[in-house]
């Protein structure tokens, strides 16, 4: 079958995006389809599409239901489309949810904001990551890894405000990685690298690279306003990284209502408090990280690819 697959995000680019659709691409492969990924679509040979992104595809999603009424035409909902644009774009957001035969989304709590009338085409297909390297956490520091770009969403900066000023006893250091997605962002953390000696900023770096930071550092933490189920959590966890995050749908979709590692949006001092707490408690520690393991089988490789062939199963002839 060929398979279009539409993502918003330049090729190669190292955002969230890409990093879905090329990971989509090759279970679809695997399954033994043919996949072409575009940024957009202008009525190329396709069985089927799948769309990441309902307002920023909307475009090609409209007009491949209107060359193509009957074929199967699936939408992946972002953070961005469940969390502002069906608010903020309603028309072009909601048309892509009434064309979609199926809607995808990547965390459990997605049906709370998907419409009710399209709430019975909704499949939840949590994103795999590979095992992490082996694990050697610095010694000399407690190290917690911040892996996202810096723009409003993501609420970037707030680990960095939350390691200010510390006591000389702490040892807890920052260290961030992602692009700056403006001028504005990039100077801010040139600067609170310079003010700030627990915390740097990396930029932007391969994949690879990230990898080994994870297998030094102690956590990862998630600051951020909106996910729509960050691929993120996932590589931590199958890292065995434990993982703090800010109490949003799309965290607390992943990793459980209870889960002790949360914390307010934006609370500098909450944050504060709870990864002093980390580094003093070795029970509180411990527990984060068997919370983390037992939900590792969310994040299987082969369980996306056995969700996808069902999916692909259950909506082409």
């Amino acid at each position: 079958m060929r398979v279009h697959l539409i993502t918003p995000a330049p090729s190669r680019a190292r955002g969230g995006n890409w990093t879905t659709a090329a990971r989509w691409a090759s279970i679809l492969r695997g399954l033994g389809h043919r996949v072409r990924v575009t940024r957009d679509y202008h009525g190329e040979p396709a069985d089927l599409m799948v769309a990441l992104h309902a307002w920023r595809s909307a475009d090609a999603i409209a007009r491949f239901a209107n060359e193509h009424p009957s074929r199967p035409l699936v939408v992946a909902l972002t953070g961005t489309d469940a969390y502002r644009f069906i608010h903020s774009h309603p028309v072009p957001t909601l048309r892509s949810m009434q064309l979609a035969h199926v809607l995808v989304g990547l965390h459990d709590l997605i049906d709370e904001v998907v419409p009710p009338e399209h709430r019975g085409k909704l499949r939840v297909i949590h994103q795999s990551a590979p095992p992490g390297l082996p694990r050697r956490p610095a010694k000399r520091s407690f190290r917690v890894c911040v892996a996202g770009h810096l723009r409003e969403e993501k609420d970037p900066l707030r680990p960095a405000y939350a390691v200010r000023d510390l006591s000389p006893s702490s040892r807890l250091r920052v260290e961030h990685f992602g692009a700056a997605h403006t001028l504005d962002w990039t100077e801010a953390a040139q600067a609170e690298t310079a003010a700030n000696p627990r915390y740097r900023w990396y930029g932007d770096v391969p994949h690879h690279r990230l990898r080994q930071a994870f297998a030094r550092a102690h956590f990862l933490v998630l600051p951020s306003r909106m996910e729509g189920g960050a691929n993120v959590i996932g590589e931590a966890i199958m890292a065995d990284l434990p993982v703090i995050a800010s109490r949003i749908h799309g965290s607390v979709g992943l990793l459980g209502e209870d889960y002790p590692g949360l914390y307010p949006v934006g609370d500098t001092q909450a944050l504060r408090n709870l990864l002093l707490a980390v580094e003093a408690e070795p029970d509180l520690r411990e527990r984060l990280r068997e919370t983390c393991r037992g939900l590792r089988p969310l994040f299987d490789v082969e369980r996306e690819r056995r969700n996808w062939a069902e999916l692909l199963h259950q909506i082409t002839p």
